[in-house]
C-alpha cells in the first residue's frame, strides 16, 4: 500500500492510498469509506482485488482519517466537497489510465455518496459496487432524522459532539447483539477480532457533528426524489451485497424499496445477500466467501 495526496479544487489536501497491481490492472477500483473509519481498513480487500488483478485506490474522506483536521467535521458544504472529491479523484484517473475501466465501491456511508455521486457524474464510472448500503429510507423516515439533527444543531451549535446524535446513529444497532460482547459494535461483524480492531483503531468509532450531518442527511433526502433517481444513467452494471442480519437497513425494508426504485429506473442491478451476515462483510466470518462472489461478479462484466 502506497500514499498519496490528493490537492482538491479548493485547496483541501485528500490522503489517498494505492493498492497498484504489478503488471496492467483489468480495471481500477476506487473504495469510498464509510462513517467514522478511513480508507486503510480496506487494505485486506485491496490485496483480494490485486490478486485478481484489479488495481485498488481510496481517500480518507473530509472528516476522516488522515484527511480530517478534527475527525466529524466535513467543514463547509463538506458532505457535497466529498463527493465533488471523488469526481475529481475518479476524473484524475481515467486521465492517467483512459483505457482502464473504472469502478466505485462504497460502503454504508460510502455507499451513500456513491450512489448520490451516480445522479450527479454516472457517465464518469464503468460499474458500481455498494457494501452495506443503507438503502432508501421511507420519506418519513428520512425527515425525521433529518429534523431531529437540525434541531440538535440549533441546540448545541454545528460543531459540538452530540451524544443525541451518537445514539441516534449507533445507538440502537447493537440491540439483539449485546450478549456477545461489551463494545458496543458487535453489530459490525461476528469476528471478535475484527470488532476488537475497529474499537481499538483511534481513527474509528466516531460520528460526524451536526453542521456535517445536517448536510448529509439533507442531501440523502433529496438523492431519493424521482428527479434524482431518473438522472442515474442505466449504462453501467451494479452489484449490492449486505448480510440481512445488518441492523442499518431496517430488515431489509430500506434495501426493496430501493431496489424497486432502481428497478423503476432500469438500472442493471445484481444483488447477493448473506444469511446471519452483519454490516461489514469484508470483515465478516465468512469473507473469503464474499470476496470470492465479488470478483465472480466483477470478472463476468464485459469492461473493454
Amino acid at each position: 500500500m502506497n500514499t498519496f495526496k490528493h490537492t482538491a479544487s479548493d485547496g483541501k489536501a485528500v490522503h489517498c492510498y494505492l493498492w497498484a497491481t504489478s503488471s496492467k490492472p483489468r480495471a481500477m477500483i476506487h473504495i469510498a469509506h464509510g462513517m467514522g473509519e478511513h480508507g486503510a481498513r480496506y487494505d485486506w480487500t485491496a490485496k483480494q482485488l490485486n490478486e485478481a488483478q484489479y488495481e485498488v485506490t481510496a481517500n480518507d474522506h473530509r472528516g476522516h482519517g488522515q484527511t480530517a483536521e478534527t475527525l466529524g467535521d466535513f467543514g463547509t458544504d463538506g458532505w457535497n466537497r466529498a463527493i465533488l472529491d471523488l469526481n475529481e479523484i475518479l476524473v484524475q484517473a481515467k486521465k492517467e489510465h483512459p483505457d482502464t475501466p473504472l469502478i466505485l465501491f462504497g460502503h454504508s456511508m460510502g455507499a451513500m455518496m456513491a450512489q448520490q455521486y451516480v445522479t450527479r457524474h454516472g457517465e464518469a464510472i464503468d460499474a458500481l459496487i455498494l457494501s452495506g448500503s443503507l438503502g432508501a429510507g421511507s420519506p418519513f423516515q428520512m425527515w425525521l432524522v433529518q429534523s431531529i439533527t437540525q434541531i440538535e444543531r440549533w441546540r448545541i451549535g454545528g460543531k459540538k459532539e452530540s451524544s443525541l446524535l451518537q445514539n441516534l446513529i449507533f445507538g440502537g444497532n447493537n440491540k439483539g447483539f449485546d450478549a456477545e460482547g461489551c463494545t458496543g459494535y458487535e453489530w459490525l461483524s461476528r469476528d471478535p477480532a475484527q470488532v476488537t480492531e475497529y474499537v481499538s483503531d483511534p481513527l474509528c468509532g466516531f460520528v460526524p457533528c451536526p453542521m456535517s450531518l445536517c448536510d448529509l442527511f439533507s442531501a440523502e433526502r433529496a438523492n431519493w426524489k424521482a428527479e434524482s433517481v431518473a438522472r442515474i444513467p442505466t449504462s453501467f452494471p451494479t452489484y449490492l451485497f449486505s448480510g440481512n442480519a445488518d441492523p442499518i437497513h431496517n430488515g431489509m425494508k430500506n434495501i426493496d424499496r430501493m431496489l424497486e426504485l432502481y428497478r423503476l429506473q432500469g438500472l442493471q442491478v445484481t444483488t447477493q445477500f448473506y444469511a446471519g451476515g452483519r454490516h461489514e462483510m469484508l470483515n465478516e466470518t465468512n469473507r473469503d466467501e464474499v470476496i470470492r462472489d465479488l470478483t465472480g461478479w466483477l470478472s463476468s462484466l464485459e469492461l473493454d
